[in-house]
């Protein structure tokens, strides 16, 4: 044994393996996919949405402003770590261009590839190495994680990396409570919010219970706490001030809850989301963006929302229980109509279904085993699609939470194929 593990190779060589065998593969995809986003048709909409006309309009000096068709003033639309990006490859390679697509799809398999690394240290921390180079190995191969990133010009892939990479962070805290692992912890919390807020339905509660478990072992939790998210604001503030002078109101994060609230509560459950009522699908809603501005129009959609769920409160509940199935099934409908729209619905039901399966059974055989240690994991499971429940769905939303359900399902899977009557392996240093 002790020769075969002096030959084996060192563990950074392994993981630059599987890095480079997954960025391989969302490479290759990427080759016979990326032409799907050079179609002009719409002033190039395919090419990003909203945040491919972010960017043009930082390319071309008129700051973080105009999300759509027409130059409409400054946007909070988007946060803006992800059109900034998109924006220095546009001025690299040109705006809307066969370059800058091969490009920012690339950058999305690099940060989909690099995951494996936040998966596999996750993975290790908690339920071993044998576990962890599973679960690395899994996400490499992972069907969502390859395609999203070689298909999509979005924020998803950079949001699942920080969102892995922060959670690592977290559960590190349960080891330290020196100020500068907290405060780390609240700088990637940061700026994984300026990329995507929807990391914070996980991080904040994350926090809180590293918090909790201080507490309970009676140590000085509440100076690095408060270092933490010091460090948070320190990240996000100048978002916030920026913000309030463009718009003259607070402005937390993105501005366009109004319009997705909207979206998904209108009494439509033909599909799970109605995309028709979206500004960039109608010209009425358009023409209204235009008129109003972003901000009244946000307030204006919101009021609507409101005011249905307020008089058809069944409906919504109902609704929110359907979309809650969505995102942990990808199961709405099996009509013709539907599966004509969306005629890759039946596989991707059964993978849900049995990636979700697998995850639940791994976090109750990870809770038998290992107790309260599992909790974060917990959080990121339950927590993080929370939002979507009340809005509506896609089927990218749930992405950033994959590595999650990857390491406990890959989990579940090595428990099993455990010999009778050994002890599980435990946490990793």
């Amino acid at each position: 044994m002790a020769v075969l593990e002096t030959n084996s190779p060192p563990r950074s060589v392994r993981l630059l393996r599987i890095v480079l065998v997954a960025l391989a593969l969302r490479l290759a995809v990427m080759g016979f996919v990326y032409p799907e986003h050079l179609n002009p048709e719409r002033d190039h909409w395919y090419f990003g949405g909203e945040t491919g006309h972010i960017a043009r309009s930082l390319v071309e000096g008129k700051g973080f402003s105009s999300p759509m068709f027409a130059d409409t003033g400054p946007t909070a639309w988007q946060t803006p770590i992800y059109p900034s990006l998109l924006a220095l490859v546009f001025r690299v390679f040109g705006v809307f261009t066969k370059g800058a697509a091969i490009s920012i799809l690339s950058v999305n398999s690099l940060f989909s590839s690099l995951t494996c690394l936040p998966v596999f240290f996750i993975t290790r921390r908690t339920f071993g190495e044998k576990a962890a180079w599973r679960a690395a190995w899994a996400w490499a191969f992972f069907p969502y994680a390859i395609f999203f990133a070689a298909s999509h010009i979005w924020p998803t892939t950079l949001t699942t990396l920080l969102l892995s990479v922060a959670f690592l962070a977290g559960l590190q805290l349960e080891d330290s409570m020196q100020s500068g692992t907290w405060i780390k912890f609240g700088l990637l919390s940061g700026v994984a919010a300026m990329n995507d807020p929807v990391v914070l339905t996980v991080l904040p509660l994350l926090g809180l219970w590293m918090c909790y478990r201080a507490w309970l072992r009676r140590d000085d939790w509440l100076r690095p706490a408060l270092a933490a998210a010091l460090a948070f604001v320190v990240v996000v503030l100048p978002w916030f001030i920026r913000n309030y002078r463009a718009f003259h109101k607070v402005v937390p994060f993105r501005g366009n809850f109004g319009v997705e609230l909207y979206i998904g509560n209108n009494g439509d459950l033909s599909h799970f989301t109605a995309r028709y009522l979206h500004p960039e699908h109608n010209e009425e809603e358009w023409q209204e963006y235009v008129r109003l501005g972003e901000s009244r129009y946000m307030q204006h959609k919101l009021q609507q929302a409101m005011a249905f769920i307020s008089n058809h409160k069944g409906l919504f509940l109902w609704s929110s229980l359907r979309r809650a199935i969505y995102m942990w099934t990808n199961y709405w409908s099996l009509t013709p109509d539907y599966l004509k729209e969306e005629p890759f619905d039946i596989p991707a039901i059964f993978l849900n279904i049995t990636l979700s399966t697998l995850a639940l059974c791994g976090l109750w055989t990870a809770w038998r085993t290992f107790g309260v240690i599992v909790v974060p994991y917990a959080i990121a499971l339950f927590c993080f699609p929370v939002v979507y429940y009340l809005t509506h769905g896609e089927d990218f939303y749930r992405r950033p939470a994959d590595p999650f359900f990857v390491v406990l399902a890959v989990y579940a899977v090595t428990a099993w194929l455990q010999p009778p009557g050994r002890k599980p392996e435990m946490a990793a240093d």
